[in-house]
């Protein structure tokens, strides 16, 4: 009976070992199985070496290299017309004339006036040089005086009557008349708008660290919304010798050819300035960046597990960044998907 009581012991312990052996196992495998869901499945990319075109990137406004608000200098009802909107006009060719007729009249009064001032100036100077009459030196000044009077009033109709007709001052296209025919125009009312659209310049700011790598001559790049995927060439044409004080930055002027006359002032343009090709440089995909407090971020991977790190970037250019700091050549980043990672989760590369 004793020998019994033994062997059920014995056997209720063997029981007690079994089971906690397999409870053991049980919650291993159970932590095994949340640990493996607790891994986020990602896309993973290596930083690579490469070349690519170093640049600012800045924006700006296109601006017609010469514009200009056509205006009357004398009052006037307008007479005629000589374009149509929109119409591309040559250097000096007229624009609007105003009436004449009044103005003509003065000019042939003012030049009369002169002819008669200059007979009675030289008669009296003939009459004093050949002494046949007295003729008092006060007079011939006086007669000189007018002379001189008359020229000037004869050059000034003359000159009213020339400011009737409006020229372009330069070859051009025009926009829209603002006045017809009949209207009476004032002294510096808008006519009509003269744009210069065979060149355009961009007026832009980049900050002053980049003073030592700017120089006249340098390539750009211009695009505009207006012609998505389209870019414009052009070059810097001039760079402010002042730096401003508030900002600190640097005005640059570029222009840009524009021939085909697809461009037009005023229109809002993202300029590159080409500096130069970095031929090592460190690479990785635009997608791969975020931003987190104004601060260029990716996760990299180490050791299975998703790591926050900062970076100092550079170019971009065809879907690719340049990095300055914060990788190198062969560090595994998280291409896609950053914004469901935490730092320190653990990832599985795909």
């Amino acid at each position: 009976m004793k020998g019994l009581s033994i062997l059920l012991v014995v056997a209720a312990v063997a029981v007690v070992l079994v089971v906690r052996a397999w409870d053991r196992s049980t919650d291993e495998s159970a932590v095994a199985r949340e640990t493996s869901s607790k891994s986020m499945l990602v896309e993973v990319v290596q930083a690579k070496v490469g070349a690519i075109n170093e640049s600012i990137q800045a924006v700006g406004t296109l601006q017609a290299i010469a514009s200009i608000t056509i205006r009357p200098e004398i009052p006037g009802i307008v007479r005629r017309i000589h374009f149509s909107d929109g119409q591309l006009v040559d250097r000096m060719a007229p624009l609007v004339e105003l009436d004449q007729d009044e103005l003509q009249a003065q000019a042939n009064q003012a030049v009369a006036q002169e002819r008669l001032a200059q007979l009675t100036y030289e008669r009296l100077k003939r009459l004093s040089v050949q002494q046949t009459t007295i003729v008092p030196a006060q007079q011939v000044d006086e007669a000189r005086m007018a002379l001189q009077a008359a020229a000037a009033n004869s050059l000034l109709f003359g000159t009213r009557l020339k400011k009737s007709v409006i020229k372009a001052p330069f070859a051009g296209t025009v926009g829209l008349r603002r006045v017809s025919v009949g209207d009476y125009v004032q002294p510096g009312q808008d006519l009509v708008n003269l744009e210069d659209l065979q060149t355009l310049h961009v007026d832009f700011k980049v900050p002053e660290v980049w003073l030592s790598r700017l120089s006249g001559n340098q390539a750009v790049g211009v695009m505009t919304d207006a012609f998505p995927g389209v870019t414009f060439q052009g070059k810097v044409t001039a760079i402010d010798p002042r730096v401003d004080s508030v900002n600190r930055t640097i005005s640059v002027r570029a222009v840009v050819p524009n021939q085909d006359g697809r461009l037009r002032p005023g229109l809002f343009a993202t300029v590159n300035v080409m500096l130069g090709q970095d031929a090592r440089a460190v690479l990785i995909p635009e997608e791969a960046v975020f931003v987190q407090r104004d601060r260029s971020m990716v996760y990299r991977i180490q050791d299975g597990t998703a790591r926050l790190a900062e970076l100092v970037t550079g170019a971009h250019e065809r879907g690719m960044v340049q990095v300055k700091e914060g990788l190198s050549a062969g560090d595994q980043i998280v291409r896609t998907g950053t914004h469901k990672l935490q730092d320190g989760m653990a990832v599985v590369a795909r």
